[in-house]
């Protein structure tokens, strides 16, 4: 524990090498089954997407930030759903909206 500037008690937590602190939307395990491999507001559209996110908090699958749509960011700003995953396989890539960085 440490004391700030103004005599509170602060609990820090660090992460990596004590780099930036822990991302705390990481600590609310969840099991969701992600949605249909595609975005669907892209499709009604016509547009293509770069790469596709599942949300972690429930699931909705959309594209995104280097594609035309944004929609998975879209869906962040509509639901505050804080983190998503890489969509492919063998990525472990998860993004945090709120902390803006890799968690």
């Amino acid at each position: 524990m440490t004391v700030d500037a103004e005599n509170l008690h602060v609990i820090v937590r660090s992460g990596l090498n004590g780099q930036a602190p822990r991302c705390d939307h990481l600590d609310q395990p969840r099991v969701v089954e992600y949605g249909v491999a595609e975005c669907k507001e892209c499709l009604t559209l016509g547009w293509t997407w770069t790469r596709l996110l599942a949300c972690l908090t429930c699931g909705w699958v959309a594209c995104s930030d280097d594609s035309a749509g944004r929609h998975a960011r879209a869906h962040y700003e509509e639901t505050d759903h804080p983190v998503v995953a890489a969509l492919d396989e063998d990525s472990s890539w998860r993004w945090c909206y709120v902390h803006k960085r890799t968690v």
